[in-house]
């Protein structure tokens, strides 16, 4: 499979990492990239110092391409942004924001910019600003999220836009990736999926309550704050859900105390493995992640053969009609 995203990006899968901060460092990224996938290091909120390990270990562990999610919102954005350029980065995702303004600082590099987007406005604006392509993210993703489901948001984009477009939330198996590509998308981007491959450095509490993880046990915080975020349930997420029904119904809401129960929550989880008092950024598709112990390499080749397979499945059953 040469999709235009494989053949701009030189990678063998139309398949990116998601950009899971503390979760995707240098370790899982290669390990995606030396599969055929595009792997993504986090910069998340990191200083730039932390970053330019990432890439320098990655770089030793693959000859293959990757890439560098910025967030725009980061305190050290504008540090970041000077490393990829300096470290000759080839592929960048960016999150939180345009990232319009470094555009002509990007281009000047050789930078691909592929921004994600949740929305059909921000997808026309960021093709206008000279975007390469777009991650497309419906809600059911983990982590920050939009409004719009994929199914419906997707092929919205698709029909806006004339350059290629990522799909993500909502997808890990060949199954959705085959949906995906049959709305119109380039590729795929999969996150939940990779937070159990044996490359991931992510505590075993972590992964244990994933592969744990039923269809119903993701649930959304912060939708009152206007910044939600999917994770699975458990005693943090239930005292959030508490705190928001305390404050929406105030004056003056005190939003100073959610701040104060997320901070270091993502950290708690990732790095201690404390699975009650953390967030657990998760996907609604953790409910379909039941294998342990596989590889980078396993999940990617097995996600292709079922994409392959349920295609040439749904063309063999619906050949009769067409005829």
């Amino acid at each position: 499979m040469r999709a235009e995203i494989c053949e701009m990006l030189d990678i063998k899968y139309p398949i990116f990492q998601g950009a899971m901060a503390w979760v995707a460092e240098a370790n899982l990224a290669s390990a995606v990239s030396n599969a055929g996938g595009l792997g993504i290091i986090a910069s998340g909120h990191a200083p730039k110092e932390v970053v330019l390990e990432q890439i320098k270990k990655a770089k030793n562990l693959t000859d293959k391409p990757f890439g560098v999610n910025i967030m725009l919102m980061s305190p050290h954005v504008e540090d970041i942004v000077d490393l990829v350029c300096e470290e000759g980065i080839k592929v960048i995702t960016t999150g939180a924001g345009s990232p319009g303004k470094y555009m002509k600082k990007f281009k000047e590099a050789g930078i691909i910019v592929i921004p994600v987007v949740a929305s059909v406005a921000l997808a026309r604006r960021m093709e206008k600003d000279g975007a390469d392509a777009i991650v497309v993210e419906g809600m059911e993703g983990g982590g920050h999220i939009g409004k719009a489901t994929t199914l419906a948001l997707v092929p919205q984009v698709v029909d806006a836009v004339s350059i290629p477009v990522i799909a993500a939330g909502g997808i890990g198996d060949g199954r959705g990736m085959a949906a995906a590509l049959m709305l119109g998308i380039d590729a795929v981007q999969i996150g939940t999926r990779f937070l159990v491959a044996n490359e991931s450095t992510i505590h075993a509490n972590f992964k244990k309550a994933v592969l744990k993880a039923r269809d119903i046990d993701t649930t959304v915080t912060g939708l009152t704050t206007g910044h939600p975020v999917r994770g699975l349930r458990n005693k943090l997420t239930r005292e959030y859900e508490k705190i928001e029904r305390e404050e929406a119904g105030k004056k003056e809401p005190n939003w100073q105390r959610l701040e104060e129960l997320g901070k270091g929550a993502l950290k708690r989880a990732v790095v201690d493995g404390d699975t009650k008092n953390s967030s657990m950024m998760s996907g609604q598709i953790a409910g379909l992640v039941n294998k342990e112990g596989q590889s980078c390499q396993e999940i990617i080749e097995e996600i292709m053969a079922q994409c392959f397979e349920t295609m040439k499945n749904v063309n063999t059953k619906w050949q009769g009609a067409k005829e």
